[in-house]
């Protein structure tokens, strides 16, 4: 449908009034970036001066980027860009729109770097957009990262985004299904991060339209019980970390315990569940179980931890 109006300000209160009998959130905030978006001006711009006029060309193309959003097509997706970690990212159909919560699992390793100007070597399994790679990249100064996924697209979207921002010498993008394709002469690893799919397949349809109608199914996929990805990485994460290196592993809403007895179970110490700003438990951050040593004694063999 066609949207019948001149300024800014009247195309603000009609897309306002059209996605408010579609039951999208924020109505009025999504209005407004449209029409900014649209017009090519910043919001505050627009309300400013909401007097700016739309030409037929900009009409046409607001009316159809309201129906998108409308059919709940996620404003990420129709504007082509997310900011994440104050930085903004371009996503495309390829991959997940980076999230808030997802800005535990930062929060999560910085805690953890104890000098910021180390020279630190990231892996980033599932990487998507690059957004987690790419923040710590922007808080870690002489660190270099290592980011894989299967989709060609993906890939190519995250080594965009990393010239974009600036992190192109540092930040480096692979093809590969986990671990299958990593050199291992480039392991181990400081820092090991990961957003893995962890919906279960039979729920996928029941979640919300901007995310089951929209999000790859494969970035979603996490098999009948959801955990399906945690159980091929676990147990291969110990044997790419450094001794004193750290694990930070999203989790999806009530799987944080059995994920962190699939690393309990082998080779890896549970340091922390952090949870998101819902109060949820979203990130569990993972150590090497400290090594035992066997000592030679006058009585016997003793084992004694580190």
């Amino acid at each position: 449908m066609m949207i019948d109006v001149r300024s800014g300000g009247d195309a603000v209160l009609a897309v306002y009034h059209r996605l408010t009998k579609t039951g999208v959130d924020n109505p009025r905030l999504d209005a407004r970036l449209l029409v900014a978006h649209v017009l090519e001006i910043t919001p505050t711009q627009l309300f400013s001066y909401p007097e700016t006029r739309l030409n037929a060309g900009q009409v046409e193309q607001l009316s159809s980027l309201v129906e998108r959003r409308s059919q709940r097509e996620p404003m990420a997706r129709i504007l082509g860009s997310r900011e994440f970690w104050s930085l903004n990212f371009k996503v495309n159909e390829s991959t997940l729109v980076p999230r808030p919560d997802s800005e535990t699992l930062i929060e999560a390793v910085l805690a953890r770097i104890e000098d910021r100007n180390a020279p630190l070597s990231i892996l980033d399994l599932g990487t998507g957009s690059g957004c987690l790679l790419l923040a710590l990249l922007s808080e870690l100064k002489a660190a270099t990262g290592l980011g894989v996924d299967m989709s060609e697209h993906a890939l190519k979207t995250a080594s965009g985004n990393a010239k974009t921002l600036g992190f192109a010498d540092r930040a480096r993008f692979q093809r590969s299904n986990w671990f299958e394709n990593i050199d291992k002469k480039e392991m181990p690893f400081d820092i090991i991060i990961s957003n893995p799919p962890y919906i279960p397949d039979d729920e996928i349809t029941r979640l919300e339209p901007d995310v089951s109608k929209y999000d790859p199914y494969m970035a979603l996929s996490g098999g009948s019980d959801g955990l399906d990805s945690y159980r091929k990485l676990i147990p291969k994460m110990s044997d790419s970390l450094t001794l004193d290196g750290v694990i930070a592993i999203e989790v999806g809403v009530n799987q944080a315990l059995d994920v962190a007895g699939f690393g309990e179970a082998g080779a890896l110490a549970l340091e922390e569940i952090c949870k998101d700003i819902a109060g949820l438990d979203r990130v569990l951050v993972f150590r090497l179980k400290p090594k035992l040593k066997l000592t030679k004694k006058t009585v016997g063999i003793y084992v004694i931890p580190d």
